[in-house]
């Protein structure tokens, strides 16, 4: 009876998990258009999307330091935001997991981390595991595209950074670059949505 009860515990915990880490059905699509947030960067202050005024859009990366995928495009997302946030779509990266499972994601280590490859975008804590759901995230990476417009920020891109997690250098297409160049040159984005390959967020 109590190897029952403990199955049916498990079962119903697993099925949880399971549901609430899928929320890229109910997440945003292309074409809709994402609402502020308003979380605490490591240097203490609360960032908003509303904080940049020069920007045109942004690179909003669902991120975290232990998947070794996300760890595998540090250097990557580095790069987008040093080609890219002059240009006015600049790098937010987002932490989603819960730090209660994973402590290495927690505020000290994203400092920790930040400090040591050198960071210069936003690393913002998403507390309460609020922001992420919103979005549709399912992995760290996973990436989402904004365009500032009249309406508010429109979701232009969903997806991976490129083709290749496991060599930077043997990468064919690089599809957020890709898009924001798109974006930047006033034209289409040839491909909007591709697959998020990484962990699944820590719920």
């Amino acid at each position: 009876m109590k190897n029952l009860k403990l199955l049916a515990v498990m079962v119903l915990v697993f099925s949880l998990s399971a549901f609430t880490n899928k929320t890229d059905d109910n997440g945003y699509k292309i074409g809709d258009f994402a609402t502020d947030f308003s979380l605490e960067n490591i240097d203490g202050k609360m960032v908003s999307l509303s904080d940049f005024k020069k920007a045109e859009g942004f690179i909003v990366v669902f991120t975290c330091n232990t998947c070794p995928y996300a760890v595998a495009y540090e250097d990557r997302i580095e790069a987008l935001n040093q080609k890219y946030a002059d240009k006015g779509f600049p790098v937010i990266a987002i932490m989603p997991n819960n730090t209660d499972v994973m402590p290495g994601d927690n505020m000290e280590a994203m400092r920790e981390r930040a400090k040591s490859k050198g960071f210069s975008f936003p690393y913002l804590l998403d507390k309460g595991q609020q922001i992420y759901p919103q979005y549709g995230a399912t992995k760290t990476p996973h990436i989402y595209l904004l365009q500032k417009t009249e309406k508010g920020n429109e979701v232009k891109y969903i997806g991976a950074i490129d083709d290749n997690y496991q060599d930077a250098e043997a990468v064919k297409v690089k599809y957020v670059e890709d898009a924001v160049d798109a974006l930047l040159e006033g034209k289409a984005i040839k491909v909007t949505e591709t697959k998020a390959i990484g962990c699944s967020i820590k719920v």
